[in-house]
């Protein structure tokens, strides 16, 4: 079966909007934008039609490439202590003259919707309430919309991004899952991808996940974007994977939606943490 990420992420929109349509004032987000990259650009601008759409407060700052790292920190900090404002993204990757580390680590923790704040991820980490990043926290509701159990499941993620790969590998871990965690310099990768009734594909690779690397029956979740001649392409070889296992999310159609579903789902905890 497809799982349609498009449909989940719709409904949590409308759980959303009904949701903030009742706050006494607009929950706002902030998006710093620095730079031309086209990915990138994509990304904020369907953030800034989604926040239109859902009735939320939503400040864009595009900044030039060239930027100093001071001038960011300064923006960050007038952001920090912005009434209107609930919730600050960086949109990643920045420029390499500028420590992104700082940056994100400078976002006051409570308005830090993206999840990747210390503060947030250690608390995800120890088992503590957090902050969740948008696209592990969008792919474990993908997983939990099949119906299927993850508890004592074996659960195999390829990639261990500080985005992606390690934080979705806590959540499973947090729901007694058995988490493996593979990655470039694993031996064997096929070996453990066999034995994966969940498995996560977030290498950046296109394709790069085979049908005979997938187990019988198994959960596929593919959160690669890769653009080969114009077109979207994931992690996983979806035409000759999806009939071997049972659940698998498209590209596109698939993560994506869920993650910007995710940051809007944030910006309101943010919100009401904030207001209340």
């Amino acid at each position: 079966m497809i799982i349609n990420g498009k449909e989940i992420a719709e409904k949590i929109r409308q759980e959303i909007k009904a949701k903030a349509d009742k706050l006494k004032k607009k929950p706002g987000l902030a998006v710093i934008l620095v730079g031309d990259d086209p990915a990138s650009q994509v990304y904020v601008r369907g953030k800034e039609k989604t926040c239109n759409e859902l009735g939320f407060y939503s400040e864009i700052h595009r900044l030039d490439q060239n930027i100093s790292e001071d001038e960011l920190l300064n923006l960050v900090k007038g952001l920090n202590n912005n009434d209107k404002i609930h919730g600050i993204l960086v949109q990643l990757p920045l420029p390499k003259h500028i420590d992104k580390n700082k940056v994100i680590s400078l976002i006051k923790p409570i308005k830090d919707v993206d999840g990747l704040h210390p503060l947030n991820i250690g608390n995800l980490f120890t088992g503590h309430k957090a902050i969740i990043p948008c696209t592990p926290k969008g792919i474990v509701k993908l997983i939990e919309s099949t119906g299927e159990e993850i508890q004592g499941r074996n659960a195999v993620v390829v990639g261990r991004s500080n985005l992606v790969g390690k934080p979705v590998s806590v959540l499973l871990l947090n729901r007694n899952a058995t988490v493996t965690i593979c990655h470039s310099r694993t031996q064997d990768l096929k070996k453990h991808t066999q034995q994966a009734d969940i498995l996560v594909a977030a290498v950046g690779k296109p394709e790069f996940i085979t049908a005979d690397m997938i187990k019988q029956g198994a959960i596929v979740i593919d959160v690669g974007i890769n653009r080969i001649d114009g077109k979207l392409i994931g992690d996983v070889d979806f035409e000759n994977v999806k009939d071997k296992c049972s659940f698998i999310t498209p590209v596109p159609g698939g993560v994506g939606p869920m993650t910007i579903a995710m940051l809007m789902e944030n910006t309101i905890e943010c919100y009401e943490m904030i207001e209340k």
